[in-house]
Protein backbone atom coordinates (compact mmCIF):
# COMPACT_ATOMS: atom_id res chain seq x y z
CA UNK A 1 0.00 0.00 0.00
CA UNK A 2 1.14 3.52 -1.09
CA UNK A 3 2.17 5.84 1.31
CA UNK A 4 0.15 8.94 1.21
CA UNK A 5 2.58 11.61 3.13
CA UNK A 6 1.08 14.70 5.22
CA UNK A 7 1.98 18.09 5.08
CA UNK A 8 2.25 19.39 8.67
CA UNK A 9 -1.35 21.29 9.42
CA UNK A 10 0.76 24.47 11.12
CA UNK A 11 2.60 25.44 8.01
CA UNK A 12 -0.72 26.47 6.00
CA UNK A 13 -2.04 28.40 8.90
CA UNK A 14 1.00 30.23 9.56
CA UNK A 15 0.94 31.26 5.72
CA UNK A 16 -2.46 32.17 6.66
CA UNK A 17 -1.77 34.57 9.79
CA UNK A 18 0.92 36.01 7.73
CA UNK A 19 -1.19 37.37 4.79
CA UNK A 20 -3.77 38.72 7.79
CA UNK A 21 -0.68 40.51 9.13
CA UNK A 22 0.44 41.90 6.37
CA UNK A 23 -3.28 43.18 5.17
CA UNK A 24 -3.83 44.46 8.64
CA UNK A 25 -0.62 46.88 8.27
CA UNK A 26 -1.72 48.09 4.77
CA UNK A 27 -4.56 48.88 6.59
CA UNK A 28 -3.44 50.33 9.66
CA UNK A 29 -0.54 52.42 7.50
CA UNK A 30 -3.54 53.88 5.14
CA UNK A 31 -5.20 54.94 8.37
CA UNK A 32 -2.12 56.47 9.86
CA UNK A 33 -1.38 58.31 6.42
CA UNK A 34 -5.14 59.64 6.50
CA UNK A 35 -4.91 60.91 9.86
CA UNK A 36 -1.24 62.67 9.23
CA UNK A 37 -3.18 64.30 6.63
CA UNK A 38 -6.16 65.24 7.54
CA UNK A 39 -4.25 66.51 10.57
CA UNK A 40 -3.83 69.82 8.00
CA UNK A 41 -7.80 70.16 7.95
CA UNK A 42 -9.58 72.71 10.30
CA UNK A 43 -11.87 70.14 12.10
CA UNK A 44 -15.07 71.94 13.54
CA UNK A 45 -18.16 69.64 14.40
CA UNK A 46 -21.46 70.84 14.55
CA UNK A 47 -23.09 70.63 17.69
CA UNK A 48 -26.65 70.87 17.47
CA UNK A 49 -28.30 69.87 14.15
CA UNK A 50 -31.62 69.45 13.45
CA UNK A 51 -32.97 67.35 10.31
CA UNK A 52 -36.41 67.37 9.16
CA UNK A 53 -36.71 64.73 6.41
CA UNK A 54 -35.24 61.34 6.14
CA UNK A 55 -33.90 61.25 2.57
CA UNK A 56 -32.91 57.26 2.62
CA UNK A 57 -30.10 55.99 0.81
CA UNK A 58 -28.89 59.70 -0.34
CA UNK A 59 -25.86 61.75 1.48
CA UNK A 60 -26.21 65.51 1.32
CA UNK A 61 -23.57 67.61 2.02
CA UNK A 62 -23.37 71.75 2.43
CA UNK A 63 -20.43 73.23 0.51
CA UNK A 64 -19.83 76.80 1.45
CA UNK A 65 -17.16 79.00 -0.39
CA UNK A 66 -16.47 82.30 1.51
CA UNK A 67 -14.61 85.20 -0.15
CA UNK A 68 -12.80 85.55 3.19
CA UNK A 69 -9.53 88.26 2.98
CA UNK A 70 -8.72 87.37 6.18
CA UNK A 71 -8.44 83.48 5.77
CA UNK A 72 -11.50 82.88 8.60
CA UNK A 73 -13.65 80.60 8.22
CA UNK A 74 -16.00 81.07 10.63
CA UNK A 75 -18.82 83.36 11.50
CA UNK A 76 -18.43 86.75 10.60
CA UNK A 77 -18.23 85.41 7.09
CA UNK A 78 -20.91 85.93 4.30
CA UNK A 79 -21.30 82.65 2.74
CA UNK A 80 -20.94 83.83 -1.11
CA UNK A 81 -21.57 80.11 -2.69
CA UNK A 82 -23.92 77.68 -0.89
CA UNK A 83 -24.41 74.31 -3.06
CA UNK A 84 -25.91 71.23 -1.78
CA UNK A 85 -24.34 68.40 -2.93
CA UNK A 86 -26.22 65.09 -2.80
CA UNK A 87 -24.87 61.61 -3.08
CA UNK A 88 -26.94 58.56 -4.12
CA UNK A 89 -24.98 56.00 -2.15
CA UNK A 90 -26.24 53.32 -4.18
CA UNK A 91 -25.79 54.36 -7.45
CA UNK A 92 -22.82 57.42 -6.51
CA UNK A 93 -24.73 59.70 -8.58
CA UNK A 94 -24.14 63.25 -7.30
CA UNK A 95 -26.59 66.35 -7.78
CA UNK A 96 -25.78 69.64 -7.30
CA UNK A 97 -28.08 72.66 -6.10
CA UNK A 98 -27.27 76.13 -5.71
CA UNK A 99 -28.89 78.56 -3.06
CA UNK A 100 -28.92 81.97 -4.12
CA UNK A 101 -27.38 83.67 -1.84
CA UNK A 102 -30.04 86.40 -1.79
CA UNK A 103 -33.28 84.05 -1.29
CA UNK A 104 -35.49 85.42 1.67
CA UNK A 105 -35.63 82.77 4.26
CA UNK A 106 -36.20 82.26 7.93
CA UNK A 107 -33.13 81.92 10.09
CA UNK A 108 -32.31 80.00 13.47
CA UNK A 109 -34.24 83.01 15.84
CA UNK A 110 -37.74 82.85 13.55
CA UNK A 111 -36.46 86.12 11.65
CA UNK A 112 -36.11 86.77 7.92
CA UNK A 113 -33.02 87.34 6.05
CA UNK A 114 -30.63 86.47 3.08
CA UNK A 115 -29.84 82.90 3.07
CA UNK A 116 -26.31 83.63 3.56
CA UNK A 117 -26.45 85.68 6.50
CA UNK A 118 -26.60 82.45 7.98
CA UNK A 119 -23.10 81.67 8.03
CA UNK A 120 -22.43 85.00 9.10
CA UNK A 121 -24.67 84.82 12.42
CA UNK A 122 -23.76 81.44 13.07
CA UNK A 123 -21.00 80.03 11.04
CA UNK A 124 -21.90 76.75 9.36
CA UNK A 125 -24.06 75.09 12.41
CA UNK A 126 -26.75 78.47 11.73
CA UNK A 127 -26.05 77.73 8.10
CA UNK A 128 -26.98 73.79 8.25
CA UNK A 129 -29.82 74.42 10.23
CA UNK A 130 -31.13 76.88 8.20
CA UNK A 131 -31.17 74.42 5.15
CA UNK A 132 -32.08 72.06 6.56
CA UNK A 133 -35.19 74.39 8.27
CA UNK A 134 -36.53 75.81 5.00
CA UNK A 135 -35.77 73.07 2.31
CA UNK A 136 -37.12 69.57 4.76
CA UNK A 137 -33.26 68.42 4.73
CA UNK A 138 -31.19 65.84 6.63
CA UNK A 139 -27.91 67.63 6.28
CA UNK A 140 -25.77 66.82 9.13
CA UNK A 141 -22.03 67.00 6.90
CA UNK A 142 -20.52 70.31 5.72
CA UNK A 143 -17.40 71.92 4.26
CA UNK A 144 -16.40 75.52 3.94
CA UNK A 145 -13.83 76.74 1.47
CA UNK A 146 -12.26 79.84 0.87
CA UNK A 147 -11.95 80.58 -2.33
CA UNK A 148 -8.29 80.34 -2.84
CA UNK A 149 -8.77 76.76 -1.88
CA UNK A 150 -10.11 76.44 -5.43
CA UNK A 151 -7.45 78.63 -7.14
CA UNK A 152 -4.57 75.82 -6.26
CA UNK A 153 -6.67 73.12 -6.26
CA UNK A 154 -6.83 73.99 -10.10
CA UNK A 155 -3.67 74.69 -10.27
CA UNK A 156 -2.35 71.09 -8.95
CA UNK A 157 -4.77 69.73 -11.57
CA UNK A 158 -3.20 71.84 -14.18
CA UNK A 159 -6.02 73.90 -14.75
CA UNK A 160 -9.68 73.37 -16.43
CA UNK A 161 -11.42 73.74 -19.93
CA UNK A 162 -14.20 76.01 -19.46
CA UNK A 163 -16.81 77.32 -22.57
CA UNK A 164 -16.36 81.08 -22.12
CA UNK A 165 -18.24 83.69 -23.63
CA UNK A 166 -16.36 86.95 -25.21
CA UNK A 167 -18.81 88.96 -22.35
CA UNK A 168 -17.75 86.42 -19.80
CA UNK A 169 -13.94 86.39 -20.32
CA UNK A 170 -13.93 90.42 -20.47
CA UNK A 171 -15.81 90.18 -17.32
CA UNK A 172 -13.18 87.34 -16.09
CA UNK A 173 -9.91 89.75 -16.90
CA UNK A 174 -11.83 92.60 -14.72
CA UNK A 175 -11.51 90.14 -12.15
CA UNK A 176 -8.06 88.99 -12.41
CA UNK A 177 -6.12 92.12 -10.79
CA UNK A 178 -8.21 91.59 -7.23
CA UNK A 179 -8.12 87.81 -7.24
CA UNK A 180 -4.24 87.33 -7.63
CA UNK A 181 -4.28 89.54 -4.70
CA UNK A 182 -7.04 88.33 -2.91
CA UNK A 183 -5.36 84.50 -3.59
CA UNK A 184 -1.87 84.90 -3.40
CA UNK A 185 -1.47 84.24 -6.78
CA UNK A 186 -0.79 85.82 -9.58
CA UNK A 187 -2.35 85.31 -13.20
CA UNK A 188 -2.08 87.34 -16.46
CA UNK A 189 -5.68 87.88 -18.02
CA UNK A 190 -6.89 86.09 -21.53
CA UNK A 191 -6.15 89.02 -24.00
CA UNK A 192 -6.42 86.84 -27.06
CA UNK A 193 -10.12 87.56 -28.34
CA UNK A 194 -11.03 85.16 -30.22
CA UNK A 195 -14.60 85.51 -29.49
CA UNK A 196 -16.83 82.40 -27.84
CA UNK A 197 -15.05 79.21 -26.98
CA UNK A 198 -13.58 76.73 -25.04
CA UNK A 199 -10.31 78.42 -22.88
CA UNK A 200 -8.19 76.61 -20.93
CA UNK A 201 -7.97 78.41 -17.19
CA UNK A 202 -5.61 78.68 -14.67
CA UNK A 203 -6.81 78.55 -10.80
CA UNK A 204 -6.93 82.47 -10.73
CA UNK A 205 -8.47 82.84 -13.63
CA UNK A 206 -11.29 79.98 -13.15
CA UNK A 207 -11.86 81.46 -9.60
CA UNK A 208 -12.31 84.85 -10.70
CA UNK A 209 -14.72 83.15 -13.73
CA UNK A 210 -16.60 81.88 -10.72
CA UNK A 211 -16.87 85.25 -9.47
CA UNK A 212 -18.49 87.21 -12.68
CA UNK A 213 -21.92 88.80 -11.72
CA UNK A 214 -23.02 91.48 -14.78
CA UNK A 215 -23.64 88.81 -17.31
CA UNK A 216 -27.42 87.66 -18.68
CA UNK A 217 -28.26 85.71 -15.94
CA UNK A 218 -26.72 87.91 -13.12
CA UNK A 219 -26.40 85.73 -9.66
CA UNK A 220 -28.22 83.30 -11.00
CA UNK A 221 -25.74 82.66 -14.27
CA UNK A 222 -23.19 82.85 -11.72
CA UNK A 223 -24.13 80.13 -9.59
CA UNK A 224 -23.77 78.03 -12.34
CA UNK A 225 -20.79 78.78 -13.61
CA UNK A 226 -19.67 77.91 -9.99
CA UNK A 227 -21.26 74.59 -10.16
CA UNK A 228 -19.96 74.27 -13.57
CA UNK A 229 -16.01 74.56 -11.88
CA UNK A 230 -16.79 72.80 -9.57
CA UNK A 231 -17.87 69.60 -11.66
CA UNK A 232 -14.74 70.21 -13.52
CA UNK A 233 -12.34 69.92 -10.64
CA UNK A 234 -14.06 66.49 -9.83
CA UNK A 235 -13.62 65.07 -13.46
CA UNK A 236 -10.09 66.15 -13.62
CA UNK A 237 -9.38 64.73 -10.30
CA UNK A 238 -11.14 61.68 -10.95
CA UNK A 239 -7.67 60.76 -13.57
CA UNK A 240 -5.59 62.70 -11.42
CA UNK A 241 -1.82 61.19 -10.23
CA UNK A 242 -1.42 60.37 -6.24
CA UNK A 243 1.60 62.83 -6.09
CA UNK A 244 -1.14 65.47 -7.42
CA UNK A 245 -3.63 64.70 -4.68
CA UNK A 246 -0.93 64.27 -1.85
CA UNK A 247 -0.14 67.92 -3.14
CA UNK A 248 -3.44 69.30 -2.57
CA UNK A 249 -3.90 67.39 0.28
CA UNK A 250 -0.97 69.06 1.95
CA UNK A 251 -1.42 72.61 0.79
CA UNK A 252 -5.04 73.19 0.27
CA UNK A 253 -6.56 71.16 3.53
CA UNK A 254 -5.43 73.94 5.53
CA UNK A 255 -7.95 76.32 3.79
CA UNK A 256 -10.68 74.07 4.40
CA UNK A 257 -13.17 73.33 7.01
CA UNK A 258 -15.32 70.94 7.83
CA UNK A 259 -17.00 68.21 10.04
CA UNK A 260 -16.32 65.24 7.83
CA UNK A 261 -13.50 62.82 9.65
CA UNK A 262 -10.82 61.23 7.99
CA UNK A 263 -12.73 58.16 7.08
CA UNK A 264 -15.72 59.74 5.41
CA UNK A 265 -13.08 61.67 3.23
CA UNK A 266 -10.79 57.88 2.54
CA UNK A 267 -14.44 56.57 1.62
CA UNK A 268 -15.11 59.15 -0.51
CA UNK A 269 -10.86 59.02 -2.06
CA UNK A 270 -11.61 55.48 -2.57
CA UNK A 271 -14.81 55.81 -4.34
CA UNK A 272 -14.57 58.81 -6.11
CA UNK A 273 -13.88 57.06 -9.80
CA UNK A 274 -17.11 55.73 -9.62
CA UNK A 275 -18.95 59.42 -9.00
CA UNK A 276 -21.19 60.74 -11.42
CA UNK A 277 -22.13 64.18 -12.07
CA UNK A 278 -25.42 63.83 -13.34
CA UNK A 279 -27.32 66.74 -12.86
CA UNK A 280 -27.66 70.85 -11.23
CA UNK A 281 -29.64 73.55 -10.59
CA UNK A 282 -30.43 76.49 -8.71
CA UNK A 283 -32.82 77.12 -6.33
CA UNK A 284 -35.78 79.02 -6.40
CA UNK A 285 -36.67 77.85 -9.85
CA UNK A 286 -40.06 80.07 -9.79
CA UNK A 287 -39.12 83.36 -8.07
CA UNK A 288 -39.47 86.95 -8.37
CA UNK A 289 -37.72 90.09 -6.03
CA UNK A 290 -38.52 92.54 -3.56
CA UNK A 291 -36.59 95.29 -1.58
CA UNK A 292 -36.56 94.74 1.75
CA UNK A 293 -34.88 95.80 5.45
CA UNK A 294 -32.03 93.52 4.47
CA UNK A 295 -31.52 94.25 0.81
CA UNK A 296 -32.59 93.26 -2.72
CA UNK A 297 -33.67 89.92 -1.74
CA UNK A 298 -34.57 86.72 -3.99
CA UNK A 299 -38.53 85.56 -3.12
CA UNK A 300 -39.32 82.16 -3.96
CA UNK A 301 -42.69 81.85 -5.30
CA UNK A 302 -43.64 79.77 -3.45
CA UNK A 303 -41.22 78.33 -0.79
CA UNK A 304 -43.83 75.33 -0.80
CA UNK A 305 -43.42 74.81 -4.25
CA UNK A 306 -40.10 75.07 -4.56
CA UNK A 307 -39.35 72.93 -2.27
CA UNK A 308 -41.67 70.01 -3.68
CA UNK A 309 -39.75 70.59 -7.15
CA UNK A 310 -35.81 70.44 -5.10
CA UNK A 311 -37.00 67.17 -3.74
CA UNK A 312 -38.33 65.72 -6.87
CA UNK A 313 -34.89 66.94 -8.17
CA UNK A 314 -32.60 65.49 -5.60
CA UNK A 315 -34.67 62.52 -5.12
CA UNK A 316 -36.51 61.50 -8.26
CA UNK A 317 -37.03 58.34 -6.52
CA UNK A 318 -39.11 58.91 -3.52
CA UNK A 319 -42.42 60.67 -2.93
CA UNK A 320 -42.21 64.15 -1.12
CA UNK A 321 -44.86 65.86 1.17
CA UNK A 322 -45.09 69.25 2.02
CA UNK A 323 -44.64 69.73 5.97
CA UNK A 324 -46.26 71.80 7.94
CA UNK A 325 -43.03 73.58 8.57
CA UNK A 326 -42.59 74.92 5.33
CA UNK A 327 -46.02 75.74 4.46
CA UNK A 328 -45.81 77.90 7.00
CA UNK A 329 -42.72 79.40 6.57
CA UNK A 330 -44.02 79.62 2.31
CA UNK A 331 -46.97 81.58 4.32
CA UNK A 332 -44.66 83.88 6.05
CA UNK A 333 -42.31 85.01 3.45
CA UNK A 334 -45.85 85.98 1.06
CA UNK A 335 -47.06 88.06 4.25
CA UNK A 336 -43.89 89.90 4.38
CA UNK A 337 -43.39 90.48 0.92
CA UNK A 338 -47.11 91.54 -0.12
CA UNK A 339 -47.59 92.64 -3.46
CA UNK A 340 -44.24 94.78 -3.64
CA UNK A 341 -42.56 92.33 -6.03
CA UNK A 342 -41.07 92.52 -9.48
CA UNK A 343 -39.40 90.66 -12.22
CA UNK A 344 -35.99 90.26 -13.19
CA UNK A 345 -35.53 92.77 -15.75
CA UNK A 346 -36.19 95.27 -12.94
CA UNK A 347 -33.60 93.43 -10.46
CA UNK A 348 -30.26 94.63 -9.73
CA UNK A 349 -28.46 91.87 -7.32
CA UNK A 350 -26.84 93.25 -4.51
CA UNK A 351 -23.03 93.16 -6.27
CA UNK A 352 -21.53 95.13 -3.16
CA UNK A 353 -18.03 96.24 -3.54
CA UNK A 354 -17.72 94.80 -6.87
CA UNK A 355 -20.85 97.00 -8.26
CA UNK A 356 -20.00 98.92 -11.08
CA UNK A 357 -22.60 100.89 -13.15
CA UNK A 358 -21.62 99.70 -16.76
CA UNK A 359 -19.62 96.86 -18.53
CA UNK A 360 -15.94 98.07 -19.75
CA UNK A 361 -15.20 97.39 -23.60
CA UNK A 362 -12.02 95.84 -22.03
CA UNK A 363 -10.70 94.47 -18.61
CA UNK A 364 -9.76 96.94 -16.56
CA UNK A 365 -6.01 97.68 -16.00
CA UNK A 366 -4.28 97.35 -12.51
CA UNK A 367 -1.12 97.13 -10.41
CA UNK A 368 0.32 93.98 -10.33
CA UNK A 369 0.86 93.18 -6.91
CA UNK A 370 4.22 91.76 -5.92
CA UNK A 371 4.39 88.32 -4.97
CA UNK A 372 7.94 87.77 -4.77
CA UNK A 373 7.19 86.56 -1.22
CA UNK A 374 4.02 84.85 -2.06
CA UNK A 375 4.06 80.60 -0.76
CA UNK A 376 2.04 80.09 -3.95
CA UNK A 377 3.90 80.64 -7.39
CA UNK A 378 2.30 82.28 -10.11
CA UNK A 379 0.09 80.79 -12.30
CA UNK A 380 0.30 79.16 -15.70
CA UNK A 381 -1.08 81.82 -18.50
CA UNK A 382 -3.92 80.13 -19.64
CA UNK A 383 -5.52 80.96 -22.73
CA UNK A 384 -7.53 79.17 -25.38
CA UNK A 385 -7.76 75.32 -24.88
CA UNK A 386 -4.82 73.10 -25.49
CA UNK A 387 -2.43 70.17 -24.02
CA UNK A 388 -1.52 71.21 -20.57
CA UNK A 389 0.30 67.99 -18.12
CA UNK A 390 -0.63 68.15 -14.31
CA UNK A 391 3.37 67.98 -13.83
CA UNK A 392 4.15 71.25 -15.55
CA UNK A 393 2.46 73.03 -12.87
CA UNK A 394 3.89 73.41 -9.21
CA UNK A 395 2.42 75.88 -7.21
CA UNK A 396 4.72 74.88 -4.07
CA UNK A 397 7.28 72.73 -3.50
CA UNK A 398 6.61 69.08 -3.22
CA UNK A 399 5.91 67.94 0.41
CA UNK A 400 7.17 64.52 0.89
CA UNK A 401 4.25 61.45 1.67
Amino acid sequence: MRKISKKPKGKKSKKVIIAIEIIALILMSLVAFAYLKFGKLNFFALGNVKTYMDTGPYTNIALFGLDSREGTLGAGNNSDTIIIASINNKTKDVKLASIYRDTLLQMEDGSYNKANAAYAMGGPEEAVNMLNKNLDLDIQKYVTINFSAITHSIDYLGGIDVEMTEEERVWMNGYIAETSEATGVWSPTIDDQTGDGVYHLNGTQATAYCRVRYTDGNDFRRTERQRTVLNKMIEKAKTAKFRTLNKIVNNVLPLCMTNLTSSNFLGYAFTIKRFNMVDQKGFPTDLSYADLDCGSCVIPDTLASNVEELHKFLFSDQKYTISDNIQSISNDIAYIVGTNTYTEEEYTPDYGDYYVEEQPAEAPVEETPDYSTSEFQPSDSGGASGETTEETIEPTPEEGY
